[in-house]
């Protein structure tokens, strides 16, 4: 297929959900058409890495029957989802992007999942992901072109919503693998507050990791991560998503810290041309920006998120010493370059280097906290650019990373172009205010004329 003969869209499901109570849609009838879109596409992005279609068709019919009868399960009972392959599922592998676990099977579902199928979501299959969800690419390729890199590491679900194959799929983020494929293949991509989704099964350990929704819509990216925090909740002491149980009303905000992160020294000029014009078109209708070139605690917070990449990265390193060391005695030839690497790094370290990290976080989260009083939430770029081309990287995360570190909602939105090509907006919260973000990302979406 000649993705400039094709492109793709995306499929939204709440959008078509309403047909289905009056019979002129079926949960069937929408998998079906997903599963065309799926036998077209499939062969050319290589979005996963195992299916269940029988069992997609199985739970489709009986979403069917309940939408006729009046009882759906949930608003999101028969959307087809996909789940990141370092999330447990019950009736197929998880693999974690790694030879280590090729055909491993624990038998049960995570909490995610588990709740996903109580609402009546369809579990189309596995997706691809990088290898332990950090580093070293999967195979998958952008559906807007073919030669480019879907994003990481969440790049399977990225690729099949972008391709329309999904309404959404599970990812997960610790430095930028839920907004960064997000931007890149065009689709809305959810990062929650940190510990708002329970992580339960998921093989992502990390301190600054958290369950996320890439999705068609902001409405289903939504829909979905209530439906798991309702009836799951967060992760252990954390407090789950909480919010109504459909999106969030829109709601203009009056102030927003425009950010620059250490991204601006290397976004493309038409990325920065595309975001400043988002911003004139924002400021006339009221929106107030500010900058670090007016407020002080805004210039303060800059300077602390420049080093967020490799802060973030030391304490992964620390936090990855189990269960790298156990790998590495398993059998260190299944385990790629990178993470050799992260391993021997995670060896040299001391608990006082991971001590003192946890300390630099701390700070930089109290400094972005202080913004709270004064805005309502910040926006910048997702990435420096369109996807980049090439397979061996999945592209540079350095707009997503401080917000993974600072552990706040972050929405991708695909309402900018950067060679043709999607590009996010990114709009950032503050810790526990994931309604009002998504309420101001909506906003953003009208505003900017966006079909989101």
């Amino acid at each position: 297929m000649s993705t400039a003969a094709c492109i793709p869209s995306v499929r939204p499901f709440l959008r078509n959900s309403a047909a289905f109570a009056t019979g002129k849609d079926t949960p069937r009838a929408f998998l079906e058409r997903c599963l065309e879109a799926y036998a077209a596409w499939e062969p050319e992005i290589g979005a996963f890495v195992h299916t269940n279609l029988p069992a997609a068709r199985e739970a489709a019919d009986a979403a069917t029957v309940r939408w006729r009868g009046g009882k759906p399960l949930s608003a999101i009972d028969g959307m087809p989802i996909g789940i990141k392959d370092i999330i447990e599922t019950a009736d197929m592998p998880t693999e974690m992007g790694s030879p280590l676990f090729a055909g491993w099977r624990s038998g049960w579902d995570a909490a995610s999942v588990a709740s996903l199928r109580e609402a009546g979501a369809l579990i189309v299959g596995k997706t691809v992901t990088t290898e332990f969800a950090a580093t070293h690419p999967g195979a998958t390729r952008n559906p807007h072109d073919l030669t480019r890199t879907p994003g990481g590491s969440s790049s399977g679900s990225a690729a099949a919503v972008g391709a329309g194959i999904l309404s959404a799929g599970l990812g997960t983020q610790v430095i930028g693998s839920v907004v960064r494929p997000a931007s890149y293949c065009g689709c809305v991509g959810f990062k929650p507050s940190i510990g708002t989704l329970n992580r339960g099964g998921s093989h992502d350990h990390l301190s600054q990791s958290c369950t996320g929704v890439l999705a068609a819509t902001l409405e289903d990216a939504w829909q979905v991560a209530i439906e798991i925090a309702v009836r799951v909740g967060g992760d252990p002491g954390c407090l789950p998503l909480n919010g109504p149980l459909h999106v969030p009303a829109t709601k203009a905000p009056k102030r927003l810290v425009l950010l620059e992160t250490a991204g601006w020294a290397v976004a493309s000029e038409e990325a920065k041309a595309a975001l400043r014009d988002a911003v004139a078109r924002l400021s006339k209708q009221g929106v107030e920006f500010i900058t670090r070139k007016t407020h002080a605690d805004v210039e303060a917070l800059e300077v602390a998120i420049v080093d967020a990449r490799p802060l973030s990265a030391q304490i992964n390193d620390w936090e990855s010493r189990w269960p790298l060391g156990s790998f590495h005695a398993r059998d260190a030839s299944k385990l790629s370059r990178a993470m050799l690497d992260r391993f021997a790094r995670a060896q040299a370290m001391q608990p006082s280097h991971y001590r003192a990290a946890l300390i630099e976080r701390d700070r930089v989260r109290m400094l972005y906290g202080k913004l709270a009083a004064q805005c309502d939430g910040c926006l910048t770029l997702t990435a420096p650019a369109a996807a980049p081309t090439g397979l061996e990287s999945t592209g540079d995360p350095v707009f997503a990373v401080p917000f993974s570190l600072l552990g706040v909602p972050a929405i991708s939105l695909p309402l900018l172009r950067e060679q043709n090509l999607p590009l996010g907006l990114q709009l950032t919260g503050f810790a526990g205010g994931d309604v009002e973000t998504v309420a101001i990302a909506g906003w953003l979406v009208q505003m900017l004329g966006g079909a989101v």
